[in-house]
């Protein structure tokens, strides 16, 4: 049931491109492609960025105003050489913060590295990979859930490793800027188990997540700019 709701809300990404130009998506039941617990997207990404130095590698910026208690934040990553980011069309359309995949867009969650930022609530990170383990299961009683380790990154992270039944994976780190920030992130992928470049994609998402950053946004800042309507 996970999987299938994700894989229609994809694909309704896909019919859905005019959502670039809808307000920002409120608060909503939308998990990412390997997280079974929803999500809060009231600080959905209404701006990004990105930029290129001849020579040095691609960097995203996503970002959020603030909310409430939630100042405005920014999050800073490393694409793929030749991967595609999203953070405004079928992101937004699919009720999350940034997608980066590679090729075409066709609505299938494999290979899709799936950002989400919501208002820490929980008490620890320890906290939100349980909830998420206890959801999983429920859904996949007999998966195996082994630890995704992410050494290196610039925040405080714990990942996970669900191998479903269906001989499908979901990788999924949950990360924590710090308590000042207002916010929690996770970075998610679905990948098959028999995909013959497993390794090799796994380890594309675990670097991904190594230089993932947090900074924090005001509306104005010259280093961020908006490419699309929030």
């Amino acid at each position: 049931m996970r999987r299938l709701f994700v894989l229609l809300a994809l694909l309704l990404a896909v019919s859905a491109a005019h959502a670039v130009d809808q307000p920002a998506i409120g608060p909503a039941v939308a998990a990412s492609a390997a997280s079974a617990i929803p999500l809060s997207t009231s600080h959905a990404a209404a701006h990004q960025l990105s930029h290129v130095v001849p020579g040095e590698e691609k960097t995203v910026i996503v970002s959020g105003n603030a909310d409430e208690s939630v100042p405005g934040w920014s999050i800073v990553t490393v694409p793929p050489a030749g991967w595609i980011n999203d953070c405004c069309q079928y992101a937004r359309a699919i009720g999350v913060n940034l997608v980066l995949y590679k090729g075409d867009w066709t609505g299938n969650p494999d290979r899709v590295m799936v950002l989400n930022v919501w208002p820490r609530k929980l008490p620890s990170l320890k906290a939100e990979r349980q909830a998420d383990q206890t959801q999983y299961l429920k859904k996949d009683p007999k998966a195996t859930v082994n630890s995704f380790a992410v050494g290196g990154a610039a925040m405080t992270c714990d990942g996970v490793l669900y191998q479903g039944t269906d001989h499908v994976d979901d990788a999924v780190v949950f990360c924590d800027p710090g308590k000042a920030t207002g916010i929690r992130l996770s970075w998610s992928m679905t990948v098959a188990a028999n995909d013959p470049q497993r390794a090799s994609v796994l380890a594309l998402f675990r670097q991904v997540v190594q230089k993932s950053m947090y900074t924090k946004y005001r509306r104005g800042d010259k280093s961020t700019s908006r490419t699309s309507p929030p």
